[in-house]
């Protein structure tokens, strides 16, 4: 069933009163976190059907997939396979995770135009992710953010662990706000500020955004990525929205995980938050009935219902 069969307003209220911002981006993530923790290895002529079918819905970015090594994450070993077979849509942004100079090496070989590298906000996780402390990742990021900067690259930086650590507890925000402004000091555009386990409240998310504020950050260069472990992830992109952040991580179908860290669950839904778009007034460009039909397909394909709850609605699963 479509969203408009249902009867109901979509739009409730105008963004203006509260402070939100007119429109929002939303970062799709599904093909590269969404799918990343899959158990089962996803064909490679399934993932560049979901990515053609996400651009065919409106989203604006799509990420892509990782040149991680195999032996890390076994699911995207078929990074090149996928750039080599995708059907580049106009105006659509395909960024890839690139974890560090040889990286950046096959990016730049398959035509990316965007590219994210991949920062912890506590010690112990940067250990396990990348096999080196805190300070020593920004030593291997620097020559790989720079050089991209230099051969015309847009570079994302994402901040894993900032609102908490699984083994570190609480996450100091001043320690993210310090992480986050090395990241744009080497030439990051963008920082995706992340919850990885979920365990972030919006008081939280308020005072870590305005704490960057704060440092000179303008929220305009600020995204957030938000898990919804304990339910929290859709009040917790509202908080940002009312701070003034205007680009949001999500995956189709409420797909992903974390390899590193066994307590992170589902990334927020894309459909999840198109519907509150929706019924704030704010602008996004996605077709809801598109992407719900894309997720129901992915979910065939990984043999389980979406957790969407939007999905779930709307398609009666």
């Amino acid at each position: 069933m479509g969203t408009r069969e249902l009867g109901l307003p979509m739009t409730v209220t105008s963004p203006e009163p509260e402070g939100l911002p007119a429109s929002v981006t939303i970062w799709e993530v599904g093909p590269r976190d969404g799918l990343q923790n899959e158990s089962g290895v996803v064909p490679a002529e399934i993932k560049i059907e979901f990515l053609h079918r996400l651009a065919d819905a409106g989203l604006p970015v799509v990420e892509t997939t990782s040149f991680v090594r195999p032996e890390w994450v076994p699911q995207l070993a078929d990074a090149g396979e996928v750039l080599d077979g995708l059907r580049r849509q106009e105006g659509v942004r395909y960024p890839v995770l690139v974890p560090n100079s040889r990286g950046l090496d096959r990016a730049l070989e398959s035509g990316v135009g965007d590219i994210a590298v991949f920062a912890s906000a506590t010690e112990t996780f940067t250990r396990r992710n990348l096999n080196r402390g805190l300070d020593e990742q920004f030593v291997m990021f620097d020559p790989v953010v720079r050089r991209a900067v230099a051969e015309g690259l847009r570079v994302r930086g994402y901040i894993s662990m900032a609102f908490g650590d699984p083994w570190e507890g609480a996450v100091d925000v001043d320690q993210v706000v310090s992480v986050g402004k090395r990241l744009l000091d080497m030439g990051c555009d963008q920082l995706s500020i992340g919850d990885t386990i979920g365990v972030a409240t919006p008081g939280h998310v308020e005072t870590l955004l305005r704490t960057f504020a704060g440092a000179g950050v303008g929220v305009e260069r600020l995204a957030v990525h938000f898990h919804d472990t304990y339910g929290q992830a859709l009040a917790n992109t509202y908080a940002a929205l009312r701070v003034g952040v205007s680009t949001v991580d999500a995956s189709a179908g409420g797909l992903g995980g974390c390899p590193y860290a066994k307590s992170a669950t589902g990334n927020l839904a894309t459909e999840d938050l198109v519907w509150m778009l929706d019924g704030l007034g704010i602008e996004h460009g996605v077709d809801l009935d598109a992407l719900v039909e894309t997720s129901v397909w992915m979910a065939g394909h990984l043999g389980r219902p979406s957790p969407s709850r939007v999905v779930k609605a709307l398609a009666g699963q």
